[in-house]
């Protein structure tokens, strides 16, 4: 039986070490608290505006968005080498478990990367190197939620367009 990583990595089509190469530099102290913030807000305004995709829109519908920017940049400040502002204010982060009550599937690990390249690519102050370090651990790490959400779904079991070994032409 596969890992939830192993299984994070074939959907991904992201390696553990490529998603953890996050460590490699602290990218809080490189970006700074202002930068995680303004990444945040600018996902959040995405995900609440999304016309394309309601089903999407409407997971985060019981969500206060200024809640949801303080969890997701207090998260990322401290998963990426800052203070543990988010452990501090809500506990262990236990991302399955606090993703638990949402349906996490391929599709919406998708649309949520979606919003997540969008937002990198246009938050001023992130560079290239820290882009793509964020984007495999987050890629990685939705497809960890997603095999997460298995556990609860063990029905769900359709491979994304990134799967290891796919022809993605």
């Amino acid at each position: 039986m596969q890992s939830l990583q192993q299984k994070a990595s074939e959907w991904s089509g992201v390696s553990t070490d490529e998603a953890f190469s996050i460590d490699e530099t602290n990218l809080f102290q490189k970006l700074g608290l202002q930068t995680f913030i303004n990444l945040s807000t600018n996902f959040y305004n995405r995900v609440y505006d999304d016309e394309e995709e309601e089903w999407f829109r409407s997971i985060f519908a019981n969500s206060k968005k200024e809640e949801a920017i303080q969890n997701q940049y207090e998260f990322f400040v401290q998963r990426m080498g800052g203070p543990p502002l988010f452990s501090q204010r809500r506990g262990h982060p236990a991302l399955i478990g606090r993703h638990q009550p949402f349906p996490v599937t391929h599709q919406a690990a998708e649309r949520w990367l979606h919003h997540m390249q969008l937002a990198l690519d246009t938050t001023p102050d992130i560079d290239d190197d820290s882009k793509i370090k964020m984007m495999n651990f987050f890629r990685h790490t939705a497809y960890f939620l997603v095999a997460g959400d298995e556990l609860k779904n063990p029905n769900q079991q359709i491979p994304c367009k990134h799967a290891a070994g796919k022809d993605n032409s």
